[in-house]
């Protein structure tokens, strides 16, 4: 099996212009602005949705499966974040998870992609691990991304050549932040020690596999956490909260701002072979600390954890 080659998508194609890292600022300023501003509608709306008493109609509906659910916050979020969009740069496309869109062929257009709640489940539950998640893709690769993880009002952002920080949220996107805190991934350099995550598919058949594999993979490693958003999973491996991430099947609104993260961080990334692979495709995603890269990645080519797993 030919070996899956890492991305290189934050690294400027050989005949490509050095980035303007002025212009990269100020989409990550904007980029931190949308995510914080709607993670804000995100937490204010959990209680009155899904609070004691709620009795909001229609607010969950189910998407690809019975178990994949979109609230009716997942809409309005992005919804919001469109708008906001629209306001702060007219002339940009947007790519959203509920409302769609597509990149465009024009190297010099800004596409934002819009995850308006990643970890809708997590939501749906309470359970405090669900983000918003915003990159400015421009000649398809991600050049400035925010992953704001809402129940602990914490910004994760990156700009491409300008690294990686976590800070407090503005609590409406607004007012400054807390201090920058740049990040760094472990310095693990043993794949015995990493605890790894991972992440499953609604798709029965895709599971299945998935735990498939999570069972060869495990006796290799530390540990496995599962925690729900692919999002803050690639943040993670950037703050040095996990070693390594990996899973099938991921659409770009999944991963572009926290592949961004993780990348700044000094993390090694596998992605997709085009941004716009569909998640149906099921390739990987994975992410490894620069210690264990070699080690991990290896056994994932020998395992066939590289191996793309399509939905039927």
């Amino acid at each position: 099996m030919d070996a899956v080659p890492e991305s290189n998508f934050t690294t400027p194609a050989p005949d490509s212009p050095n980035p303007d890292t002025s212009d990269i600022a100020e989409l990550r300023r904007v980029a931190v602005y949308l995510a914080e501003t709607a993670a804000a509608h995100v937490r204010a709306r959990r209680p009155e949705v899904f609070g004691p008493g709620a009795r909001a109609a229609d607010a969950v509906q189910a998407k690809s499966t019975p178990t994949d659910p979109v609230t009716i916050v997942d809409t309005e979020t992005e919804q919001l974040v469109r708008k906001l969009v629209a306001d702060q740069r007219p002339g940009d496309h947007v790519v959203g998870e509920e409302d769609g869109g597509a990149l465009s062929d024009d190297p010099g257009r800004v596409h934002w992609i819009v995850d308006p709640i990643d970890g809708t489940v997590n939501y749906l539950y309470g359970i405090p691990s669900y983000s918003v998640s915003v990159a400015a893709v421009r000649d398809g690769r991600p050049v400035a991304g925010a992953v704001a993880d809402v129940a602990h009002a914490v910004t994760f952002s990156a700009g491409l050549g300008l690294g990686a920080h976590r800070a407090a949220s503005s609590l409406d996107g607004t007012a400054p932040g807390g201090t920058p805190i740049a990040l760094r991934a472990n310095p693990v350099d043993s794949m015995s020690m990493a605890l790894v995550a991972t992440g499953f598919a609604y798709a029965t058949e895709r599971r299945t596999r998935q735990g498939e594999l999570v069972a060869k993979v495990l006796p290799h490693i530390r540990d496995i956490r599962r925690f729900g958003s692919a999002a803050l999973d690639l943040c993670a491996v950037a703050e040095g909260r996990t070693d390594a991430y990996y899973e099938h099947g991921l659409n770009l609104w999944d991963w572009a701002a926290g592949a961004l993260v993780a990348t700044e961080a000094g993390a090694r990334l596998i992605l997709p072979p085009a941004p716009d692979s569909p998640g149906a495709a099921g390739d990987l995603v994975s992410a490894a600390a620069p210690g264990i890269a070699d080690e991990l990645f290896g056994l994932f080519e020998r395992l066939d954890v590289t191996t793309p797993i399509p939905v039927p």
